[in-house]
C-alpha cells in the first residue's frame, strides 16, 4: 500500500482520498432517493453492491494511508497535510527517476502562479481524478447516469462542489474566456450537448507535469527546446554600454509579463542577447521557432501556439520566439495577451501595424569580434594558451556563444582527425563552418589557399594590403570602443579599391587578404546583378549588402567600374537611373559592416565619392623587369625543369604581367608533359609568345626562335 501511494505521489493522493469522500457522499444522496435502485435492469450501468465495493477499503488503496481524509470542502492541498508516521507531505512525497516530487505541490505552485481560484482548482482535480485513478471512472459514470460516459461532466462538477447548476458566476469558470479554458488547463468537450452534460478533459501534457515529467509535448518537437545559454562561456562583453543593455534588459524580463522586441542586425545577435539577459534575470526560457512547426498561420495560431503557452506556463518559463514569420502581426497579437514574458527576435524594423499594443521595441547590441576568453574558454585552453595567437585568429569572427562552442568542438575533431594539437588552421576552417551565408545565390565563393609568399610585389602595395588587414581586424576597437566612427549611421566597415592593369594581381591580392583574415572571399557575379528594369539592380545589389552583413567573409566586386562607375549629366532617363544606382549604392556603403573589395582597370572610371568612402586605394603597377623574372620563378616552382633554363631571358624580353606569365607556364608545362620532359626555355618562350599572340601584340623577334 504505502509503495502505491509513494509510486503516485502522497500528496496529490491527499486530495484525491478527500475528493473520494465526495463522490461516496453524493452517490449515497442519489441512491437513497434513486426509484430504479431496485431495478433488476439497473446492472446495465452499475449496482448498488459495484457502488459499495468500488467505494469499500479493499478497493481504495489510499485507506490503510489516509486514515483521516478530512471532506472536499476543506481540500486546500496544504504542503503540510499529515500523514502516517508524523511525517509531512512536503517531507515524505519523493518521485524515483529524478523527476520533481509532490505534484500536489505543483498543482498549487500553478495555481498561484496563473492565479487561479480555489473553486478553479476543484474543478481541475476533479475533471483530473480519472486520469490518475480507473476507479473514478465507473462512478463518474454512476453519477453521469450513463455508463459510457466516465468523464467528469460539468454538471456532476457543480454538484461535486456544491455549487447550484443555475448559478451564473458558477458556471462561468467553464467559459472559453475563463482562466482554465484560457490557459489551455480544462477542454469542456461536446458543445452540441446540454451544458451540464459536456464532458470536462485535462489535457495529458497538464496530468504528466503534475507527475513530475517535464516532457515537453510531443506535438512541439523541432519547434520548441529549451533556450540554454552557454554557461560554461563568459558572456561577450565588448563595453560597458553592453553590458548596461544585457543589466537593463535582464531587470525589465525579472519583473513580469512583458513583450520585448529585440531588432538584431545579424542573424543570431538578438538571440545571444536575449538568452544573456535571461540568464542574468534567472529566468528559464523556451525557444520556439514558428517555421519549424511546418503549420500555416491559421493552424500555427489556434493549436501549435496555444501548446506552446502552455507549456511556458507549465514550466514557469519566457518564451523566445525567432525567427519571424513573414506576417507577424497576428503571432505577435496572440503573444502580447499570453501573460507569459515573450522575446521576439527579428530583423525587420517594428512596425506599429503589427500590433495594437505595442512591445518594447529595442535594438540588439552589435557582437564584438573576437571574444578571445569565450573562444579560450571553448578551446579548454591552459594557462599557456592553445599555442598560437589566439586573438589574431578569431579577431574576424563575429559568433555567438553558442557558435563559439560548436566551433570549438569542430576545430577540436579536425585536430583529432589530422592528429595534432589544435591549430589556427583548424580554428579558422571551423569558424568559417558556422558563418552560413546565403551569398553563394549571388556570388562565387572561393575557399583561399594562398599566402602571402604567392605575392609578388613592389614594397608600398604590398604594405597596404597588410594595413587593409589589420584595418578589418580591429576595425570594432577603433571605430567602435574608441568611437572614431564618422556617424550619420556609417557602419564598422573595411572598404578597398585595387587598380591596376589586368593580370597585376588584384584578384589574386583580394584572396591572399581573406586567407589573412580566416574569411571565405566572395566573388560577386555582375551578370547577377545589372537588370534593365529600372530598380532591379538596387534590390539585387541590397540583397548581396545584406547577406554581406550576415557573414563572416570578404566581398569581391571585380570589374567594379561597371557599377560603381562616375555619374554623368542627365540627358535622358538612362542617365537618370544609372544616377540613382550610383546614389544608392554610396549610401549602402557607409552602413556597410563587412569587408568589400572593389577591382578596376580604370582608376578613373570609378565616381570619386565613391574613392572618398574607401579606406585604402592599391595601385597594382606592371611588373618590371626584376618582378617578371620573379614571377616566372614563382610559377615554376613545383614544376619539373630543363637543368639549363633559363626564365630570367624570357622576363627581358617579353613585358607580361602576373597572370599572362601565369598563363605561360601553364601552356609549357602541357608541352613537356606531352613529350614526357622537362619545361625548357623554348617552352617557355612559345607560352610567352602565345600569350603576345592572344593580345593582338607583335612577338619580339618573330621567326627567330
Amino acid at each position: 500500500m504505502t509503495t502505491y501511494a509513494s509510486a503516485t505521489s502522497d500528496a496529490l493522493l491527499v486530495r484525491l482520498a478527500r475528493l473520494r469522500d465526495r463522490v461516496a457522499e453524493l452517490v449515497l444522496s442519489r441512491s437513497a432517493v434513486d426509484p430504479t435502485a431496485d431495478d433488476p435492469l439497473r446492472g446495465l450501468y452499475l449496482s448498488d453492491e459495484a457502488v459499495r465495493h468500488l467505494l469499500g477499503p479493499t478497493a481504495v488503496p489510499y485507506a490503510d494511508v489516509f486514515e483521516n481524509a478530512a471532506g472536499f470542502e476543506a481540500a486546500t492541498g496544504s504542503e503540510d497535510a499529515a500523514v502516517p508516521g508524523g511525517t509531512s507531505v512536503s517531507e515524505s512525497t519523493s518521485v524515483s527517476g529524478g523527476m520533481e516530487s509532490a505534484p500536489a505541490a505543483r498543482l498549487e505552485r500553478l495555481a498561484v502562479r496563473l492565479e487561479l481560484t480555489e473553486l478553479d482548482t476543484r474543478i481541475l482535480l476533479i475533471a483530473l481524478a480519472p486520469d490518475l485513478d480507473r476507479s473514478f471512472e465507473p462512478l463518474y459514470g454512476y453519477l453521469n447516469d450513463d455508463v459510457s460516459r466516465r468523464r467528469a461532466t460539468t454538471g456532476l462538477a457543480l454538484d461535486l462542489c456544491g455549487l447550484p447548476a443555475h448559478l451564473a458566476e458558477a458556471r462561468a469558470r467553464f467559459h472559453p474566456s475563463a482562466p482554465l479554458t484560457a490557459l489551455g488547463l480544462l477542454t469542456v468537450e461536446e458543445p452540441e450537448r446540454p451544458f451540464l452534460s459536456r464532458s470536462l478533459r485535462v489535457p495529458d501534457r497538464l496530468v504528466a507535469h503534475l507527475l513530475g515529467d517535464d516532457t515537453p509535448d510531443a506535438a512541439l518537437a523541432g519547434s520548441l527546446h529549451q533556450l540554454d545559454s552557454p554557461t560554461s562561456l563568459p558572456l561577450p562583453s565588448p563595453s560597458p554600454s553592453h553590458d548596461e543593455f544585457t543589466a537593463r534588459l535582464a531587470a525589465r524580463l525579472a519583473v513580469g509579463p512583458r513583450t520585448v522586441y529585440l531588432r538584431e542586425h545579424r542573424e543570431g545577435d538578438g538571440l545571444v542577447c536575449a538568452a544573456a539577459a535571461l540568464r542574468a534575470a534567472g529566468v528559464g526560457a523556451l525557444h520556439f521557432t514558428p517555421a519549424a512547426a511546418g503549420e500555416p498561420l491559421p493552424e500555427l495560431l489556434s493549436d501549435v501556439l496555444p501548446r506552446v503557452l502552455r507549456e511556458a506556463r507549465l514550466r514557469d518559463r519566457a518564451i523566445v520566439v525567432s525567427p519571424l514569420p513573414d506576417k507577424p502581426g497576428p503571432l505577435l497579437r496572440a503573444l502580447t495577451e499570453a501573460g507569459v514574458p515573450v522575446v521576439l527576435v527579428g530583423a525587420r524594423p517594428y512596425d506599429p501595424q503589427w500590433c495594437e499594443r505595442d512591445p518594447l521595441v529595442l535594438d540588439a547590441p552589435r557582437p564584438h569580434a573576437g571574444a578571445v576568453d569565450a573562444w579560450s574558454v571553448a578551446l579548454g585552453a591552459g594557462a599557456d594558451g592553445p599555442g598560437f595567437d589566439l586573438a589574431a585568429t578569431v579577431a574576424p569572427y563575429r559568433l555567438g556563444g553558442d557558435r563559439i562552442e560548436r566551433a570549438a568542438r569542430a576545430a577540436r575533431d579536425l585536430a583529432m582527425f589530422d592528429g595534432t594539437p589544435v591549430t589556427a588552421a583548424h580554428l579558422r576552417l571551423a569558424a568559417r563552418q558556422q558563418s552560413a551565408s546565403g551569398l553563394e545565390r549571388h556570388a562565387r565563393r572561393i575557399r583561399p589557399d594562398v599566402g602571402w609568399e604567392d605575392l609578388v610585389l613592389p614594397d608600398r602595395p604590398l604594405a597596404q594590403l597588410h594595413e587593409l588587414a589589420l584595418r578589418a581586424r580591429h576595425r570594432d576597437q577603433v571605430l567602435g570602443d574608441w568611437r572614431l566612427s564618422a556617424g550619420g549611421g556609417r557602419g564598422h566597415g573595411v572598404l578597398g579599391l585595387f587598380a591596376g592593369e589586368s593580370g597585376t594581381g588584384k584578384t589574386l591580392s583580394a584572396e591572399v587578404v581573406a586567407a589573412e583574415l580566416g574569411l571565405d572571399l566572395y566573388v560577386v557575379q555582375l551578370s547577377s546583378i545589372v537588370d534593365k528594369y529600372v530598380g532591379e539592380t538596387e534590390k539585387n545589389l541590397e540583397r548581396i549588402f545584406t547577406e554581406a552583413d550576415r557573414t563572416d567573409a570578404v566581398l569581391l566586386f571585380d570589374e567594379a567600374d561597371a557599377v560603381f562607375g562616375k555619374r554623368s549629366e542627365v540627358r535622358d532617363s538612362h542617365d537618370k537611373h544609372a544616377n540613382m544606382e550610383s546614389a544608392y549604392l554610396l549610401q549602402r556603403l557607409e552602413s556597410f559592416d563587412g569587408i568589400a573589395l572593389l577591382t578596376t582597370n580604370l582608376r578613373a572610371n570609378i565616381d570619386e565619392a565613391f574613392t572618398r568612402r574607401l579606406d585604402l586605394v592599391v595601385d597594382f603597377p606592371f611588373p618590371d623587369a626584376e618582378q617578371r623574372r620573379a614571377l616566372w620563378r614563382h610559377s615554376l616552382a613545383h614544376v619539373p625543369c630543363a637543368e639549363d633554363i633559363e626564365p630570367a631571358a624570357v622576363a627581358r624580353a617579353f613585358e607580361m604581367a602576373g597572370g599572362s606569365i601565369r598563363s605561360a607556364v601553364v601552356t609549357a608545362a602541357y608541352a613537356a608533359a606531352g613529350r614526357g620532359a622537362p619545361v625548357t626555355t623554348a617552352d617557355l618562350r612559345e607560352g610567352a609568345a602565345r600569350e603576345y599572340r592572344k593580345a593582338g601584340r607583335l612577338v619580339p623577334g618573330e621567326g627567330n626562335w
